[in-house]
């Protein structure tokens, strides 16, 4: 991620800051979103981009929901994520008021992915960068992607390539038969303390 794109650590925190804001207006009923307006002025703020929204209880996933390819400024992405990774994850029922107290969340500036040649499964393996890079695969109607911090779970290539797969829908091994389109991305992420 160049530098220009990076965001400082006081951006992040503000970022972090709406997200939680937009969760606890949302389970309290009030839909007044002009709150949130930024009160830390950042022209980044109006930039497209793509984010994602991670919420995690006693380090256990509990919602995570965004947008690869930007659909809104960076700003309302991280709203209208934060929203969705609460409420529209469809691997968890709609977050509670209880655990909204316990909840850490994780917000991921994505940077716009590129494609990654390749000439077979080994050259694939050679070219993916464990710990820096987003995957994105898709072949015919498929398509999933792991952030790149999944590789704190999956650090062996072949392991994440191989579950990056299954949550296509595709066979496990379908990265070793070369038919997949490949893109890269990278990420900066802001996590609460």
């Amino acid at each position: 991620m160049s530098n220009k794109d990076q965001l400082s650590p006081e951006e992040g925190r503000y970022l972090l800051k709406v997200a939680r804001q937009t969760i606890e207006q949302e389970l309290s009923g009030k839909s007044d979103r002009a709150l949130l307006e930024p009160v830390l002025p950042s022209t980044k703020f109006g930039d497209p981009r793509g984010t994602f929204v991670t919420l995690t209880i006693n380090h256990g996933l509990r919602g995570c929901i965004g947008h690869i390819i930007p659909q809104e400024t960076l700003l309302e992405g991280v709203k209208e994520n934060a929203i969705n990774a609460a409420f529209r994850d469809p691997r968890f029922p709609p977050l509670s008021k209880k655990e909204f107290e316990q909840i850490k969340i994780e917000v991921s500036i994505l940077t716009e992915p590129k494609a990654l040649a390749y000439a077979n499964a080994g050259d694939l393996l050679k070219k993916i960068r464990p710990g820096v890079d987003g995957l994105i695969i898709k072949k015919g109607f498929h398509q999933a992607t792991f952030l790149p911090q999944v590789w704190d779970q999956l650090p062996d290539v072949k392991e994440f390539l191989t579950h990056l797969c299954m949550k296509a829908g595709l066979e496990a091994d379908e990265w070793k038969k070369g038919a997949l389109e490949v893109q890269t991305y990278q990420v900066q992420a802001f996590e609460e303390e």
